[in-house]
């Protein structure tokens, strides 16, 4: 007969070798007891990096960014008790920005639950419907039949995260003391394998969704016919996609609005119609009243403008088609008239083909009037944000998109980093991969993530404001510890930027204003980025941020450079910034044409 600690060893040893066998090769761990068996085996896996970090919180959002990055899954353990409601927020994001996690929590057995034992609380589905699936695994064994199960939970796991939509899977693990594994069973990872096997025991796969050929016919017709149509693509991480739309955009002669985190913005792909300087130009009046589309055909997540939301918002009556690989509904405005659910490279190619082969004659005044729009906006931005005396916040990103290197990863913080991002890094030949927490939009655990894309993608940067840094300063020790190379760059405005631009701002007084919303904390972060073994620069010229941000890129290990910026000047100049570029369109845009309205799209 079996021993508790034998049975343990051959329940945890199956489970463990099936995640890897399924494909999952990253793991990180929060140190407690009664997660003690499966952190050891997890150690003793000679094919699965393990990685410790100390803060829940910040190894969920870790945990994040490295499947972020990958695209693949990363295993995420910790211990009984409020140690997993600490993973909360990192599953939420995972399960809105569809990143593949599996979420173990180890738990007391179920005689000691609900009875006042200690580190014990109710973790039976506790992150709602934010997890994408939820078991409660059972009590290890050693029988042929319970290895069977444990592998193949294992691969359901994995398999589950891993298929259109990706997102979390949470698994519960109940175990009984005593809790130490033996590593130096020779059968530590074979138990439940079939006779002669190798592979994993179960399989999960997916195809592509294919397009329906009746449909994309259909729509070929329907927007043979239209001129004044647009392609938008939000945040997405398909490297296929940009050559598609290309193909698209040409073919039904629509210019393609690209996000900044699309990915369509840099690289080597052809550029011709794609358009980066719309958020700008979409809160011109006149803009909003010649340039109204038929149709728009949109791809990705919804982008991050809010003048784009705010103009298809007022056009109820624009034909709006959503292209989604994994059957979701992101939607916000609520004007969709069509979801597809394809593959949108293979949607997008399928469709130009059509289109071709139709032949559609336009006028180009409608194409051509949006690229030249984009076009002088484009260049009274950029000029705009260099004129400037003194460190505004735009010029940051306006900055890197000259000096990031190839191959390099931006990851933009939330509120108003990712703002700038939209309208100051703009499009340009090196391949530069963009990133965000764009699933709920918090501030919470940016810096965590960033630190799980570094230690997958080498040369990556962070911006970031002040208060998503001091939120997150936790999540420094990855650095430390991992000894990760990260460039970060802290917008300190010493608050809530974004909260200047919102109309709480006009309606308050200053000091309301400030308790409520524009929070001071009044920090030096160079004692915590020191405390960490990281490079502290607080910068007072342009000339003193570029040098930083070489050394930052050229060294090793955590460098925090501090851009200290004024959020009252932050917002009067960006609105002044606006109001420029609007005046330097006015003339242009009264006499120009933006081409016939077309026969209905419907």
């Amino acid at each position: 007969m079996s021993t508790h600690r034998e049975e343990l060893t051959a329940y945890t040893g199956a489970f463990v070798d099936e995640l890897v066998k399924g494909g999952l090769t990253q793991a990180v761990i929060s140190p407690g007891s009664r997660s003690t068996p499966l952190a050891m085996v997890m150690v003793a896996h000679p094919d699965l990096t393990v990685r410790m970090h100390v803060d829940e919180r910040s190894a969920g959002f870790f945990a994040l960014g490295l499947a972020k990055t990958t695209g693949k899954p990363t295993a995420l353990l910790c211990t009984s008790g409020t140690a997993a409601a600490n993973y909360a927020p990192a599953v939420v994001e995972a399960r809105l920005a569809r990143v593949p996690l599996v979420v173990l929590t180890s738990d007391r057995p179920h005689e000691l639950r609900d009875v006042g034992a200690p580190q014990a609380i109710d973790q039976l589905g506790m992150y709602g419907s934010h997890a994408k699936w939820f078991a409660e695994m059972a009590l290890p064994e050693s029988s042929e039949p319970m290895l069977r199960y444990v592998r193949t939970m294992a691969a359901r796991a994995v398999g589950t995260a891993s298929v259109g939509p990706k997102g979390p899977v949470h698994l519960n693990f109940p175990f009984r003391e005593p809790l130490v594994p033996d590593l130096q069973t020779p059968s530590l990872f074979k138990g439940g394998r079939r006779s002669g096997e190798t592979g994993p025991y179960v399989t999960v796969s997916e195809g592509r969704r294919k397009p329906d050929g009746a449909e994309v016919d259909r729509l070929a017709a329907a927007f043979a016919g239209v001129e004044r149509g647009l392609i938008v693509c939000g945040p997405q991480e398909d490297p296929s996609l940009g050559g598609a739309l290309h193909r698209l955009a040409e073919s039904l002669s629509w210019p393609v609005l690209a996000d900044p985190l699309s990915q369509l913005r840099r690289g080597p792909h052809a550029a011709d119609w794609i358009l980066d300087s719309y958020d700008a130009f979409l809160r011109h009046p006149i803009v909003k009243e010649k340039a109204a589309p038929e149709a728009v055909i949109r791809f990705g997540a919804m982008p991050v403008s809010k003048p784009w939301m705010l103009f298809m918002k007022e056009r109820p009556d624009c034909r709006q088609v959503v292209v989604d690989p994994d059957g979701g509904w992101r939607e916000p405005t609520l004007s969709a008239t069509e979801m597809i659910y394809a593959d949108p490279a293979l949607f997008a190619e399928e469709l130009a083909g059509r289109v071709e082969s139709l032949a559609p004659i336009r006028t180009g005044r409608w194409a051509n009037a949006w690229r030249e729009l984009d076009a002088r906006t484009r260049k009274e931005m950029d000029a705009a944000s260099r004129k400037v005396q003194g460190l505004f916040e735009g010029r940051v990103f306006t900055e890197l998109a000259e000096t990031m290197p190839e191959g390099s990863l931006l990851f933009a913080g939330n509120s108003m980093p990712i703002r700038d991002m939209d309208s100051f890094f703009l499009k340009g030949r090196q391949s530069v991969r963009t990133m965000a927490n764009r699933g709920a939009n918090g501030i919470d655990g940016v810096v965590s993530t960033a630190l799980g894309a570094a230690a997958h993608h080498p040369r990556t940067v962070l911006v970031l404001g002040d208060l998503s840094f001091y939120h997150d300063l936790n999540g420094l020790l990855a650095a430390k510890m991992h000894r990760l190379d990260l460039t970060i760059i802290v917008v300190n405005n010493d608050g809530g930027g974004i909260f200047s631009f919102l109309p709480q701002a006009a309606e308050l007084d200053k000091e309301n204003f400030e308790t409520l919303f524009g929070t001071p904390v009044d920090l030096d972060y160079a004692h915590a980025v020191h405390m960490y073994g990281g490079a502290f620069t607080r910068v007072a010229s342009w000339e003193a941020f570029r040098s930083a941000f070489r050394e930052g890129m050229e060294g090793e290990g955590l460098h925090v450079i501090e851009v200290p910026t004024s959020r009252n000047e932050n917002a009067a100049l960006h609105r002044q910034i606006w109001s420029e570029v609007h005046r330097s369109l006015d003339s242009w845009l009264a006499e120009v044409d933006f081409g016939w309205i077309g026969r209905s799209a419907e």
